[in-house]
């Protein structure tokens, strides 16, 4: 079995990881499990999630890059999008600085591959709309978490990092011996096409905007990001 989760909101605590990340790892190494973070945080963070804790592999970038360790244990990544598409990427950015100049990119952009991000809490309403319409205007793709505006060019998403892992590297493994742990929007790909999906509580902060919502969603304080995770692979080791 492997558990696939999203990161922030859903493994951190605002904005922390506490107690119960470390717990979830315990958890999954005593069951010989597999936890997999699926994120749009950027391609740096996922080295940075394989240098320093227990994790042989994290889907990146909203699903544009696989990073993970081979056989040496060296740290490989794969783009999960053409380079045509990554080079339109660079050229809409430059092109979105100098429209936008006030607009905010991440400061983890410079660590990006497949994907950029916007700090949209730093950003005015107005300039919200104003950057989504012109995303619109030259066929970008984007979507919100809970702390970026992220923009790509091709098709990415969470949903198809997880599928192409599978095929590539667990063909063994069947979707139901899967499992999905998320608390945002920009895991809809996920809720809607991955059949054991789950929302940690704090999910229903966003659940009116959701177009597609998990199989099972977790309800009470208990089950808030982390806690949530955690309660419920330890539920289903009862199964």
């Amino acid at each position: 079995m492997i558990f696939f989760s999203d990161f922030d909101g859903t493994l951190t605590t605002d904005g922390e990881l506490t107690r119960d990340f470390f717990e979830i790892l315990d958890h999954i190494k005593k069951h010989d499990k597999e936890l997999i973070i699926v994120s749009g945080r950027s391609l740096s963070w996922g080295h940075f999630l394989l240098t320093h804790f227990p994790l042989n592999t994290c889907i990146m970038e909203g699903g544009g890059v696989i990073v993970h360790r081979d056989h040496r244990g060296e740290i490989v990544e794969e783009p999960l999008v053409g380079q045509s598409e990554l080079d339109r990427l660079t050229k809409f950015t430059n092109g979105l600085k100098g429209k936008f100049p006030h607009v905010p990119l991440s400061a983890d952009s410079f660590g990006r591959l497949s994907d950029r991000a916007i700090e949209f809490h730093l950003m005015d309403e107005s300039w919200i709309d104003e950057v989504m319409k012109y995303m619109d205007q030259e066929k970008i793709n984007y979507s919100k978490s809970n702390v970026h505006i992220n923009f790509w060019c091709g098709e990415i998403s969470k949903y198809l990092g997880v599928k192409h892992f599978l095929e590539k590297y667990r063909p063994e493994l069947k979707q139901s011996d899967c499992w999905f742990f998320g608390d945002a929007p920009n895991d809809q790909s996920m809720f809607e096409l991955f059949h054991n999906s789950v929302g940690v509580s704090n999910i229903k902060h966003c659940l009116d905007r959701l177009d597609h919502k998990p199989r099972i969603i977790l309800d009470g304080d208990e089950n808030i990001g982390p806690k949530g995770v955690l309660n419920h692979m330890k539920s289903l080791q009862k199964i």
